[in-house]
């Protein structure tokens, strides 16, 4: 009822005005895009140094630690840590070690907030999906600038006026087109580059978890069934464990 009373003439100047501003939307959304990536490669950095320095302190003062260079990937870091940390656990004969690592244990869950990967992967997964939009932003764009040229007044109803009006539109949809196709492939790039480097966060954390798990498990349960080993010190042992 309410869209048959609009006159169609009414709706031209509304379509030629979006038309033209489609193009300048589509870039702008294209650069914001772009900063969001920026964002989360600073986020993705800090978490990783934030998580291979959690684990460095976790492990030092460990007999046999992996030392790597400054140079190492921050990913080739952690999984160094954790091997560490999984080579404790599974050598009983290591009691120190052991002992050592679940005194920091109860350090290490006090900083967990850092394995939280939610927030990090549902921004990732957005900014992903929404490069999508762009070819489609840019069909849009030309659907309204075809509808901008087709909202003939009553001086112009013949074919030549008609055709004359389509091609006077017919700019703002090449770029309309040409932007959202330009914004998509560009972003499409920048994403590919992003993607590996996003999934090693993710599952670094994975391994980290895993690994808390696991240490928490079987240095608890072998502190509560043992007894002190050679040089322990047994109050020292008792109060380890709990």
């Amino acid at each position: 009822m309410f869209l048959a009373q609009i006159d169609p003439a009414e709706l031209g100047p509304w379509l030629k005005y979006l038309s033209g501003l489609t193009a300048t939307v589509i870039v702008g959304a294209a650069a914001f895009h772009l900063f969001c990536f920026f964002v989360l490669s600073i986020w993705y950095r800090r978490d990783l140094s934030v998580i291979a320095g959690s684990l460095d302190d976790f492990t030092r003062g460990l007999k046999h630690r992996s030392v790597l260079g400054r140079s190492a990937p921050l990913t080739n870091q952690i999984d160094a840590f954790v091997e560490d940390i999984n080579d404790v656990v599974n050598d009983p004969s290591r009691v120190k070690d052991r002992t050592e690592c679940l005194r920091r244990m109860h350090i290490l869950d006090e900083r967990r907030s850092y394995l939280d990967s939610l927030s990090f992967e549902t921004a990732g997964n957005v900014a992903r999906t929404m490069i999508e939009a762009y070819p489609l932003a840019g069909v849009l764009g030309t659907i309204l600038a075809i509808g901008s040229a087709l909202q003939r007044s009553d001086a112009a109803t013949n074919a030549a006026s008609t055709m004359a009006a389509i091609v006077a539109r017919f700019g703002d949809a090449i770029w309309s087109t040409f932007c959202g196709l330009a914004a998509a492939i560009i972003l499409m790039f920048i994403n590919s580059l992003l993607e590996t480097r996003f999934e090693r966060l993710t599952q670094s954390r994975s391994h980290v978890r895993d690994m808390v798990a696991k240490a928490k498990r079987e240095l608890a349960m072998t502190a509560s069934v043992g007894g002190p080993a050679d040089g322990e010190d047994p109050e020292a042992l008792t109060e380890t464990a709990s």
